[in-house]
């Protein structure tokens, strides 16, 4: 599950709030153990969610680096470019 989750910081242009809170809902999902909670657990669930959201936008927002931003198209490139040489 874990291995879903990308790196969110230094891109051009950054990321969205869609990407963090994917990001966040699959760290949540790791935690619990559970990709779907159950109707008991579903809002501690969603406010957990919530909060990583949170978190992690702040970060995001807050990582300073002196490195070039990242092109998305690029990344997804080299990704593609290892997966192929790994499972040829």
């Amino acid at each position: 599950m874990c291995r879903n989750i990308k790196t969110l910081a230094n891109f051009e242009p950054p990321a969205t709030d869609d990407e963090v809170r994917a990001s966040a809902l699959q760290f949540v999902r790791k935690l619990s153990g559970a990709t779907r909670p159950s109707r008991a657990n579903e809002d501690a669930f969603n406010v957990a969610v919530d909060e990583v959201t949170a978190a992690a936008r702040r970060l995001v927002d807050s990582i300073q680096t002196n490195a070039a931003p990242r092109n998305r198209d690029e990344e997804m490139r080299k990704a593609k470019a290892r997966s192929v040489k790994r499972f040829a």
